[in-house]
Order: C-alpha cells, then sequence, then structure tokens
C-alpha cells in the first residue's frame, strides 16, 4: 500500500517545474509590487512638488494685485479697488495654507499680521511709503516661503532618488538571489531525480554484462520501482534461459560424444586392417573418416571449451599477478608452434602488476597468441606490447599476418564467427577463440578492441586494477 502512494517519475518532475517556477514567479510579483509602490511614491512626489509650485506662484501673483489695488486706493480711494485688495488678501491666505506643512508657521503668522497691518493702513489713509514698505516685507515673506518650498522639493526628490536606488538594489538583490536559488532547486532536482536513471542504466548494464546472480532492486519513484520489478524479472528469464543452454550444450555434447568416440575407435580398427586387409580406395575412405571424425571431435571440444570459458568468466577469483611472466609462461608453452614457423616474439615494457584471475586471463591470451602464431607467415615477427596508463593495465599484441578486412572488424569478437581470411597451410578455426578473450577481458571489467593498423592485425586489451610499482 506504501508503494502504491508513491508519487511516479512524472509527478516528481512537474513538481520540480512548478516549484522553480513557482519561486521565478514569486520573485517577478515582488519586483513587481515593489516596482508599483515606487512609481506611486514618485507620482505623489511629483503632484506635491507641482502643488506646491502652484501655490507659491500663484501667492507671488496675489502680492503684486494686492500692491497695486493697494497703492490705486490710497490715491484714488475707489471702494472696489478696495475690494479688490481684500479678495487677494483672501486667496493669498488660502495659498498660505496650502504651503503650512512646508513653510515655518511663524511665517504664515507674520503673513497675517503684515496683510492685516496693510489693510488697517488703509483703513487709515496711511501714507504710500509706509505702503511700499509693508510690500517690501510682504515681498520678502514671499520670497522666504518660495525658497522653502524649493529646499523642501529637492529634498523631497534626494530622498525619493535615494529609495528609488535602494529600491533597484533590493530589486536587483532579489532577482539574483532567486535566480541562484531557482539554479540551485533545478540542480539539486536533476542530481535527485537522476539518481533513479542511473541505477536503472546500471542495472542494464549488469544484465548486458552477463551479471545475472545481482539481484536488480531499485529504489526511486512507483513507476521507476516498476521498472526495476521488470528489470529483475528479465535477469531471471535470462538466468534461465543461460542456464538453459549451458545445460543443452553439455547434454547434447555429451550425446555426441560417445558415439563419435565409438566411431573413431571403429575407423582406426578398419585403417590398422583389424577386419581385414584394405585396398588403396578403401585406405583412402578410412583416411576421410578419420580426419573428418577428428575435426568433428575438435568442434566439440571447442564448443565445451567455449561454453566453459563464460561460465568461468562469472567467477573471477583476483590475485596480484606479473603481467610479463604471465607472458612469458604461455610463449614457453606455445614455443613448439612458434619456433615450428621461425616466428620472432617480441615483448616490450617493464614489470607490472594488476589484480587479475591469473588461470583465467592466461587462457584467454592463450587463445590471443595462439591465433596471432596461426595467422603469422614463416620468419614473421610478434609484438607484445605492455605498460601502464594512469591505473589501466594496457597490452598490445601485433601480428604480420593478412590483418582483418572492414567488412568483419564488427563481428570478429562475436561466438562462431570467422572472418573471411584463414590461414593457407592450417586448419579453419572454429571462431571461438577470440570470444573467448572478449568474455574473460570484460569479467575482468576491462575490453579488447582491434586498432586499425596495417599490415598484420593489432589488438590492445585495457585492463583496470593496475597495481603501484
Amino acid at each position: 500500500m506504501a508503494g502504491a502512494l508513491r508519487p511516479s517519475y512524472r509527478q516528481l518532475l512537474v513538481l520540480a517545474f512548478l516549484l522553480v517556477c513557482a519561486l521565478l514567479a514569486g520573485a517577478a510579483l515582488q519586483g513587481l509590487f515593489t516596482l508599483e509602490r515606487l512609481l506611486t511614491q514618485s507620482r505623489s512626489a511629483a503632484d506635491n512638488a507641482l502643488r506646491l509650485a502652484t501655490a507659491t506662484e500663484r501667492l507671488d501673483e496675489q502680492v503684486l494685485a494686492m500692491e497695486r489695488a493697494a497703492r490705486q486706493y490710497l490715491v484714488l480711494g475707489d471702494p472696489a479697488l478696495r475690494r479688490s485688495f481684500e479678495r487677494g488678501a483672501q486667496e493669498s491666505a488660502q495659498q498660505v495654507a496650502l504651503l503650512a506643512d512646508v513653510v515655518e508657521r511663524r511665517l504664515a503668522r507674520d503673513w497675517r499680521r503684515q496683510t492685516d497691518s496693510i489693510a488697517a493702513q488703509l483703513d487709515q489713509g496711511g501714507l504710500e511709503r509706509q505702503l511700499v514698505d509693508d510690500f517690501r516685507v510682504l515681498n520678502s515673506l514671499q520670497a522666504t516661503m518660495a525658497e522653502q518650498v524649493r529646499r523642501h522639493t529637492e529634498t523631497r526628490n534626494a530622498a525619493l532618488q535615494a529609495e528609488l536606488e535602494d529600491g533597484r538594489r533590493t530589486l536587483a538583490q532579489q532577482v539574483a538571489a532567486a535566480a541562484a536559488l531557482a539554479l540551485a532547486l533545478a540542480l539539486g532536482f536533476a542530481w535527485w531525480l537522476a539518481r533513479p536513471l542511473q541505477r536503472v542504466e546500471a542495472a542494464i548494464l549488469g544484465l548486458g554484462e552477463n551479471r545475472l546472480e545481482e539481484h536488480v532492486q531499485i529504489q526511486g519513484p512507483s513507476d521507476v520501482r516498476r521498472i526495476g520489478r521488470r528489470l529483475d524479472w528479465l535477469r531471471q528469464r535470462l538466468a534461465e534461459t543461460e542456464a538453459d543452454k549451458a545445460r543443452f550444450l553439455r547434454h547434447v555434447s555429451h550425446d555426441l560424444k560417445t558415439p563419435l568416440a565409438a566411431l573413431r575407435e571403429g575407423v582406426a580398427l578398419l585403417a590398422d586392417g583389424t577386419a581385414g586387409p584394405l585396398s588403396d580406395n578403401q585406405r583412402e575412405i578410412a583416411r576421410i573418416l578419420q580426419d573428418n571424425s577428428a575435426t568433428l571431435q575438435r568442434r566439440i571440444e571447442d564448443l565445451l571449451r567455449w561454453n566453459a570459458s563464460a561460465f568461468a568468466a562469472q567467477r573471477v577469483v583476483r590475485q596480484p599477478v606479473e603481467l610479463g611472466a604471465l607472458l612469458q609462461s604461455l610463449i614457453d608453452e606455445q614455443q613448439l608452434q612458434w619456433r615450428s614457423r621461425g616466428l620472432q616474439l617480441q615483448v616490450r615494457g617493464t614489470p607490472l602488476t594488476a589484480e587479475l584471475d591469473p588461470a583465467l586471463l592466461g587462457s584467454a591470451l592463450g587463445n590471443l597468441l595462439s591465433n596471432a602464431i596461426r595467422f603469422s607467415p614463416r620468419g614473421a615477427s610478434i609484438q607484445i606490447e605492455v605498460r601502464r596508463e594512469a591505473h589501466t593495465l594496457v597490452l598490445e599484441l601485433a601480428d604480420a599476418g593478412p590483418g582483418v578486412p572492414a567488412a568483419d572488424r564488427a563481428h570478429i569478437f562475436e561466438p562462431f564467427y570467422r572472418g573471411s581470411l584463414q590461414p593457407e597451410d592450417g586448419l579453419p578455426g572454429t571462431g571461438i577463440g577470440l570470444s573467448i578473450v572478449a568474455e574473460t577481458v570484460g569479467a575482468h571489467g576491462g575490453r579488447i578492441s582491434l586498432l586499425d593498423t596495417e599490415p598484420g592485425a593489432r589488438f590492445r586489451i585495457e585492463l583496470p586494477h593496475a597495481l603501484p610499482d
């Protein structure tokens, strides 16, 4: 029941995208709100500055209009001019009230006292010189108010500019932090979601390398766990198939070897004349039967050997092995073959040690050396080089034979594949020697490849677990 409640890989992927998108969307909304707030403050400051500037300008105009009406009233005594002065005084009082939050309070009080004083002089028929002095004081008050409004506007603009700059830096920091966090989340989710896929890949690689004894169990989302169960089912089927194949090969080989041994024994008795003298034609037929029965026996033994090597490759017993000594023992074992063909074997390199299975790898390298001896022309040279590359042990074997045609290169490591070129003075092979080499090298965690060189064939074997000198 708990497994059924696990989210699937697709759901986790969608959730990861939604989280990253939500983070970026949140950062974008936060930036939008910050920008909207700053724009609102900017518009408010602009409106307030315009209001103050308009009030200051109108106050200046009212002072001029009041002075003109007052001076004319002193000369003409027209009541309309007196009312014009009163209207100007009222309007100027309204403009001063608009500036009350910006200018000093004493200026507003002085302004009211000064306009009241001018009005009293008009009522008393004062002198024009005194009126001029009073309006000079009123102009001074208006100029002081205008200067204070200007300083207030500049201060407010500077504060708004600083706030805008702070908002810009804050917004940039928020965007950078959101981008960094989104990147970290994306990388974290990518790593987290890639782990189940890596386990699936490792399981598939294990099946491909024939590690069928390893149980496949993959943790992760529900659909990935379901894939793991399917892979384990496939592993079991492959193991059953491998077991059936090996069992079939053993039974068939055993069933063939028993009658074949009787057949060879009977042919040998015929060839020896046990059943009576043979004519020349009969002896030739007996010889052909002997040769073909021997060839058939070798085929059966090769088949058993290939099956045994595939089985043994699954059970590598590692131990420190000096590769030069192993190669020399293989060369000594096959010295009759290469000496009879007049071949020269040259081994280059320093002593190197690696964690290997000497019996298993020795059998494989023996096949590779035997293959090079079969294809090398008489009197030729076979070159063997051993060296270290980082923690990898590299062995290269080159012969002077006809090489491998391009059409055969992709198939030479397949079981029972025989190339189009065969040695002229020997029996054709069964095509399992190189497949045994590839199987054994792969079981050691290494790889074998055919290098593109001419003339001859040059094989390169790379083995891990090279030990320090």
